[in-house]
């Protein structure tokens, strides 16, 4: 690591889960290169979780500020916030003081990016229930992100090697995703989704689009969605020279995608496109959210509280997500 790298912010995710963890070991294992990193988060934690894991060879450097970070191989700068008292901090616990700090971790990672101090964020994870404990009533990263950087227009969108995901809808109920589905939702995805691919270096995006009901509605048999909503918003986007294709039935298009047919998937909504991904990449799986003023990618999965603090979480999603961070940075 050197002064002139770009540099990626990681927030400490839900102090009480296995972020302090997968980044101590993304560290320790030398896998993420041409980059500088700042974690945000807690020293008290950052520290205690080194020593019960036994890394010794990563030395953790407290830093007010970015411009006070060593960046220097084997240490792990961290830009301290003093909101844990880590004698009441109980691992793998929902506790509301775990669920408010997780939350200005965010918040101050997005002030910087948005001043310029750090190219982007990779998130670790945060726990909903604890973060609505503390009075944050944000379904998840996503919607924090979106309202801090004052974004109408974004979407989640899933990136594994062997398939990418975006979704039309995400954390709201499957009733709520059919009754509120619309064209220009649907167009502005698929937009979006040609837009990142583009940023990651695919010069002509295939993009194929999902449908929401069984065999794509069957033409109208199972439901008729796909011909009011998917259908037009496809042809809008073909009409603007954008390579999308569908409505493809849902059972077969993942497939058709990992088989090398389309670049990225658009999904309806949030288990559509969340199974297949988590099947195929559970460990390497990284979430974008795509469509912000600032770059964020996080882990594609949750705080894991069950194995907190045991040494035994697995860090390649967190390495994943900082070289993405990297790539999208640099683009």
């Amino acid at each position: 690591m050197t002064k002139n790298k770009p540099i990626i912010g990681i927030t400490m995710g839900d102090p009480a889960g296995i972020g302090p963890e997968i980044i101590l070991k993304s560290v320790k294992h030398n896998k993420v290169k041409d980059c500088n990193l700042v974690v945000i988060g807690n020293m008290d934690v950052m520290s205690k979780v080194k020593d019960l894991i036994k890394i010794e060879d990563v030395q953790l450097n407290k830093i007010s500020q970015v411009s006070e970070g060593k960046f220097q191989e084997g240490v792990l700068d961290v830009l301290h916030m003093d909101n844990i008292n880590i004698d009441e901090l109980v691992p793998g616990k929902v506790q509301s003081m775990a669920g408010n700090a997780a939350f200005e971790y965010v918040v101050k990672a997005v002030e910087l990016a948005l001043n310029k101090e750090i190219v982007g964020i990779a998130t670790a994870p945060l726990n909903k229930e604890a973060m609505k404990a503390a009075g944050h009533h944000f379904p998840g990263h996503t919607e924090i992100l979106a309202h801090y950087t004052d974004t109408k227009n974004y979407a989640m969108l899933l990136y594994d090697e062997s398939l990418k995901v975006i979704h039309v809808s995400t954390h709201v109920s499957l009733r709520k995703a059919i009754d509120t589905l619309h064209k220009d939702r649907v167009a502005s995805v698929i937009e979006i989704a040609n837009e990142t691919l583009k940023k990651l270096g695919y010069d002509s995006p295939r993009i194929g689009v999902a449908g929401i009901n069984p065999h794509a509605g069957e033409g109208g048999l199972f439901g008729d969605e796909e011909e009011q909503e998917i259908i037009p918003a496809i042809e809008r986007k073909q009409k603007e020279g954008v390579q999308v294709e569908g409505p493809i039935s849902p059972d077969t298009i993942f497939l058709r995608a990992k088989q090398g047919d389309y670049d990225i998937v658009v999904a309806m909504y949030h288990d559509q496109g969340h199974i297949p991904l988590k099947l195929i990449g559970f460990h390497s799986g990284v979430n974008v959210t795509a469509g912000l003023p600032i770059i964020r990618t996080s882990v594609d999965h949750g705080t894991a509280f069950e194995i907190a603090w045991k040494g035994i979480a697995n860090e390649e999603s967190m390495v994943q997500s900082i070289e993405l961070a990297k790539i999208l940075s640099t683009k």
